[in-house]
């Protein structure tokens, strides 16, 4: 099979994989310039990502973010979007950009919202105003926000939900949603439609899906429904197994870095989540010795950086600046009262989490990802009997035994 797929607005080429495991490495080029893959996508909701600039994400070494379909047609609505031309003026932002469809509002905002063939009619978060998102105004809106990659909008569904039948309805309501988000598109020439996989947690369901899917042959495939409260261990039975292996794999809305490397493991090239910087406005770091709380007291006195082995703007102004920079205590001292907080928690942790995609791509381009897993475990739970039971059960299914010294 080829390691090469080309569409009018994207071009996906597999460059290293993984002899062990699932994992590749692989160049995606879009409208505004190549991505290495696999990635994770910081999060700009609303045209901008909370906690940092549009030149800081850049800094990051960041060539694609997400926006929100559902928030940017509310605010500052598509007149405008039409106006300026578009959310990457809007935003200032040369990178590429990803726009969910708006879907997963059916989960977050289901008290403000009714599901029907025609679409999803909302009522707006903010002045209870009525709004119909249909399959043809998601990619309405999303052809003005001239997105890179536009998602279809599907059907979501909680993969807690005990209502099977509903399941099953929305399953396959998503693949006719998916035909009608085609036939309206009108920039296909310069903007990538993936589809979206649903089914819960059902894998008869997710094959049906898919195979419905991989006939419409879209540029790229997005496995939807998932990072919802559903248990780890099917989350990973469900990831990537049925999914062709020529084109991108985005996995939707997953962020923690144990998630990341392990569905990397799976197959999958591309994910999102909000967490990052949520995180960060709770005071949190995401570091090489796991989630530190820098509220916490016993940061008071502690005048290392954030993270010694992190090289982003904060930790590596230290060494910058002769000993004075970001430190643990600095944003100990102002996590509860300053702005100022939250932002340089933020500027690290998508650095962070960024970075830990690249050293993933760099072990599986030389081949050693098993050994990278093994290390970054070890590193972050210090000893065995603490590794997450779900993770040494995936990897140990593509042929990863965490639980052995070997290959250390």
């Amino acid at each position: 099979m080829s390691n090469k797929f080309t569409s009018p607005a994207l071009t996906f080429e597999i460059v290293g994989k993984c002899s062990t495991t699932r994992a590749r490495a692989s160049i995606l080029s879009l409208p505004h310039g190549p991505v290495q893959l696999p990635i994770f996508q910081p999060v700009a909701t609303q045209a901008s990502l909370k906690g940092l600039t549009p030149a800081q994400l850049a800094q990051t070494g960041c060539n694609l973010c997400l926006n929100n379909t559902y928030h940017l047609g509310l605010k500052p609505g598509q007149k405008t979007l039409d106006a300026i031309g578009g959310a990457h003026k809007l935003q200032g932002w040369k990178g590429n950009i990803l726009t969910d469809s708006g879907g997963f509002q059916m989960v977050s905002l289901l008290e403000l919202a009714t599901v029907t063939e025609d679409g999803v009619r909302f009522l707006s978060p903010h002045d209870g105003s009525p709004m119909l998102l249909t399959p043809e105004h998601s990619i309405s809106l999303q052809n003005s926000i001239g997105s890179d990659i536009m998602m279809q909008l599907d059907d979501v569904i909680a993969t807690t939900s005990p209502d099977h039948a509903r399941i099953e309805e929305a399953m396959y309501r998503s693949i006719r949603w998916l035909d009608r988000c085609i036939a309206a598109h009108k920039k296909p020439e310069s903007q990538n439609l993936f589809c979206i996989i649903q089914g819960g947690l059902d894998l008869r369901l997710r094959e049906t899906c898919t195979r419905e899917m991989v006939k419409r042959n879209t540029p790229g495939i997005a496995i939807g429904g998932l990072s919802g409260g559903e248990a780890k261990d099917a989350y990973c039975q469900t990831c990537t197994g049925l999914l062709p292996d020529a084109k991108p794999r985005y996995v939707m809305g997953v962020g923690y870095p144990e998630d990341l490397v392990v569905s990397v493991a799976l197959g999958a090239d591309m994910f999102d989540c909000v967490w990052p910087t949520r995180t960060a406005r709770f005071g949190n770091a995401i570091t090489s010795d796991g989630v530190l709380n820098l509220r916490s007291a016993r940061f008071s006195s502690d005048f290392s950086p954030i993270d010694t082995l992190c090289k982003c703007l904060c930790c590596r102004s230290i060494e910058d600046n002769d000993g004075l920079g970001v430190t643990k205590a600095l944003v100990h001292s102002i996590a509860n009262k300053e702005t100022a907080g939250a932002h340089l928690l933020s500027i690290h942790n998508v650095h962070y989490l960024l970075n830990l995609m690249h050293q993933v791509r760099q072990a599986i381009v030389q081949d050693e990802y098993p050994h990278f897993l093994k290390r970054y475990f070890k590193q972050i739970y210090k000893t065995k009997d603490k590794y997450p039971t779900w993770a040494v059960t995936a990897l140990k299914g593509v042929g990863v035994d965490l639980l052995t010294d070997e290959d250390l």
